[in-house]
């Protein structure tokens, strides 16, 4: 009889992980999809691109410097700033010229990411040009560059953005972040950023 019933506290002990395990991977399935829904493609990003049901048109393409790919068919097509949904969009439009395509038939999937490098300089313990693999907050950002030097000026960071031909200069107030402690939203930090703390 011992040996059931521990066989039986087993099984139920096994179901119960198993259940915790299948919400961790939920949880982490919509904070991936999350991440991919603001991805936004760039240089040097590896990209895998599928046709369905048509195998010699499959693809995986390095986005160059100049930010196109080359693709059957299409031919050039300037990729950078897009999201893998859009991109999965102009191919399916581009390819249509070529033959019948049914929405949904051709896949864009991020296979490396990068284009996400961002600068932290000035009074920071470790200086230098960070390469992430998902966006990030300037508070992680800062915290790669090691933190902020006891000489930092904590209340006028700036964020210089010069993103898909848009400028824009962001002051940041490190001091005002820390007493919100996670209150309000984390300011997000786009490819290129350069994070000068003066």
């Amino acid at each position: 009889m011992k040996i059931n019933t521990v066989s039986i506290a087993l099984i139920i002990l096994a179901i119960a992980f198993s259940g915790c395990s299948t919400t961790n991977t939920t949880k982490a399935s919509s904070n991936n999809q999350a991440i991919a829904d603001r991805y936004h493609i760039g240089a040097s990003d590896v990209l895998t691109i599928n046709v369905w049901n048509r195998s010699n048109l499959d693809r995986s393409v390095t986005v160059r410097p100049d930010g196109k790919i080359s693709f059957p068919l299409v031919g050039d097509i300037y990729v950078a700033g897009l999201q893998p949904t859009e991109l999965q969009l102009a191919l399916e439009e581009a390819l249509r010229k070529y033959m019948k395509v049914i929405p949904g038939e051709v896949s864009v999937t991020v296979d490396e990411v990068h284009s996400y490098k961002v600068s932290v300089l000035g009074e920071v313990r470790a200086p230098g040009r960070f390469e992430f693999q998902t966006q990030v907050s300037i508070l992680e950002a800062l915290a790669q560059a090691g933190g902020l030097t006891e000489f930092a000026t904590r209340d006028r960071i700036l964020i210089i953005r010069n993103y898909l031909g848009n400028k824009e200069d962001i002051v940041f107030d490190y001091q005002k972040a820390a007493k919100l402690r996670g209150g309000s939203d984390p300011l997000m930090l786009l490819p290129g950023d350069v994070v000068l703390v003066p």
